[in-house]
Order: structure tokens, then C-alpha cells, then sequence
């Protein structure tokens, strides 16, 4: 007999967006107030192009080390192609450019499903994986950079706090569920969504052994070091005075206030996140803080607009296609009773 589950009340699509772009607006009001663009052009001007274009080849390399990843990782539940795996993570990036809320997330998982025939449930696991090793890499640098950075705020360091408990507690269900599956399973056979978290619990307890992450933390780290080495690029293109350890904690400071969804490209919360790591606590004067902080955005957002443009015409669909597909996709695992799911 079909079970019947009685339907929430679900928040319009349309709030979520408006809160991130009024997040965004304000962060933007909040950096670039008084200023003028004319200002800029100077700094744009005395750029060092080369070193320019090396931060934007290694932010392109830092992609391409997440499909690498993302394959060794999957390797227990299948092959997946390598560049077809590249394409759909670029697809995703340039959904999260130009769609708010990060929507790249579903589309790039939807991708890899429907490329290769698997469980959109078994792809989100492997991206659940992914995020605790990367908080893990981001929590460990922000914490050897802090060590030397004494200028770093009161509330940026209780915030990371509160992810190390986060990540915590993420790494101890993937441990849990490695290591007692069946009790796993027990736990979510009675809940509505009893099949889709019976597929997730398969997919973490298959891909989170011990050989699988041997392979996958190394490769975690390349990807961090790149990303590093992709600011530090861009630091030295705009004279800044600064270590690559420097760039470390800059990054590290960037991808945590950048956490929370917001408008397309992270735009305003990168600039404010930018900003308060190079004012408050590299004493980089605020005007130059704030220029280089749209340099940085500029220098990371625009191959990917490029990159991720060519990697879905490729498709022979637009994103707004994809998306919907992506959507529809969520919609028909949300809304089939489990026991009508294969």
C-alpha cells in the first residue's frame, strides 16, 4: 500500500533570490561607496598582465584538478570519462556565474547522472564528500595561517569555529555510516525520501573507505595549493607586497565569507570577504583593497563565463534547458513515493 505524505508549505522560489541579491547589493554599497570609477583605471593600467594571466590559468587548472578528484573519488561506483566530467563541472560553474544561488551544484551533479547513467542520489553523495574534504583543507589553512596573522577578527575566528564543528560533525556521520551502514539504513527507512537516503547511505559507505580517500585527500590538496597559487598570481599583478602564505590566508578568508549563497559570481561578497583581509589584517590601504578585490573577481569570474559558455554549447542545450532538466529531474525523486523509485 502507498504510503501518503502530506505536502508542506514551501517558501516561493522567488525569496531565497531576492535575499541573496539584496546581500550582494548591500555588500557592494558597503565597498565601493565614494568611490568612482576613474580611480580604477589608473591600478588597471599598471597591471602586470603576465602574472594576470597566470592566476587565470591556474584558477582554470584548479577545475580541472576537481574533475581528476571527482573521478578518483567515483572510481568505487564506476568510471567516470574525464573530460566529459570536466565539461560538467565548467557547466556548473558557469550556472553558478550567471544563476543565483549556486544552482551549478544540482546541474553539475544532474550532469554526471545523466551522462552516465547513475542515481542523481549516489552523484550528491560523492559532491557531500567532497565539500567535508574540502572544509577540512580550508579549515586546516586557515588555522596554520592564523598562527602568524594577528590581525585577523574576533568574529571571522568564532565563525570558523563554527564550521570546525560543522565538519566535525559531518566527517563523524561519514565515519558512522562507513562503519555501521546498516544501522545507517535503519534510520532512514521510514522517512519519505527512505529510498533517495537509502542510495545517498550506499554511496558515502562505498566511496568514503579508506583506499578511496587515501587517493582523493592528496588530490584535495593540489586542488587547494592551486587556488593559492592562483591568488598569489594575482597579488603579484597587482604589486602587492605579500607571501604565497599570505595568499593562503586570503583565500582562506574569501571562501569563508563567501559560504553563504548569493547573487551570481559571489559578486559583493567576495569584494567585502577581499577587502577585510587585506585592510584589517594585511594593512593593505582600503582603496587598494578594494580595486584589487574587483581584480580578483574580474580574474576568476571571467574564464570561467568563457570556459563553462563553450562547455554547454557543447551540450547542444542552453543552461536554462539544462537547469530545467537539472530541476525536473529533483522534482521527480522529491515527489515519487520511494517505493515507486528505481
Amino acid at each position: 500500500m502507498a504510503r501518503v505524505f502530506a505536502s508542506r508549505p514551501k517558501v516561493p522560489r522567488w525569496v531565497p533570490q531576492l535575499l541573496g541579491y539584496a546581500l550582494s547589493a548591500g555588500c557592494l554599497v558597503w565597498v565601493f561607496h565614494n568611490s568612482k570609477i576613474g580611480d580604477f583605471l589608473p591600478q588597471l593600467r599598471q597591471l602586470e598582465w603576465q602574472w594576470v594571466a597566470l592566476g587565470m590559468a591556474l584558477d582554470l587548472l584548479v577545475y580541472i584538478c576537481h574533475a581528476w578528484r571527482w573521478v578518483l573519488l567515483f572510481q568505487p561506483v564506476d568510471r567516470l570519462p574525464f573530460w566529459r566530467t570536466v565539461q560538467a563541472i565548467y557547466i556548473g560553474l558557469f550556472a553558478n556565474e550567471v544563476l543565483p544561488l549556486r544552482v551549478g551544484e544540482l546541474i553539475r551533479c544532474y550532469l554526471v547522472a545523466h551522462w552516465n547513467d547513475q542515481l542523481i542520489s549516489v552523484v550528491f553523495a560523492s559532491a557531500a564528500i567532497e565539500r567535508v574534504i574540502d572544509g577540512f583543507w580550508m579549515i586546516l589553512s586557515f588555522i596554520v595561517a592564523a598562527q602568524h596573522l594577528p590581525g585577523i577578527p574576533h568574529w571571522l575566528t568564532y565563525f570558523v569555529r563554527a564550521l570546525e564543528v560543522v565538519v566535525i560533525v559531518a566527517a563523524a556521520l561519514l565515519a558512522y555510516v562507513m562503519i555501521h551502514k546498516s544501522h545507517a539504513h535503519a534510520i532512514v527507512k521510514e522517512s519519505r525520501w527512505a529510498t533517495v537516503l537509502r542510495h545517498v547511505v550506499e554511496g558515502l559507505h562505498t566511496m568514503g573507505n579508506g583506499p578511496t580517500l587515501a587517493r582523493v585527500m592528496p588530490v584535495s590538496f593540489l586542488y587547494l595549493v592551486l587556488q593559492v597559487l592562483s591568488y598569489w598570481a594575482l597579488m603579484r599583478a597587482f604589486q602587492l607586497d605579500l607571501s604565497i602564505w599570505d595568499a593562503a590566508a586570503v583565500l582562506a578568508i574569501v571562501r569563508l565569507g563567501t559560504v553563504v549563497p548569493n547573487a551570481p559570481g559571489n559578486i559583493g561578497l567576495i569584494n567585502v570577504a577581499c577587502v577585510i583581509a587585506l585592510y584589517n589584517v594585511f594593512g593593505v590601504e582600503r582603496n587598494d583593497a578594494k580595486d584589487f578585490s574587483f581584480v580578483l573577481w574580474g580574474a576568476l569570474t571571467l574564464p570561467l563565463l568563457a570556459g563553462g559558455a563553450i562547455a554547454t554549447a557543447l551540450t547542444g542545450l542552453n543552461l536554462g534547458e539544462i537547469h530545467h532538466n537539472a530541476r525536473q529531474r529533483m522534482h521527480a525523486t522529491e515527489t515519487k513515493p520511494p517505493e515507486d523509485l528505481v
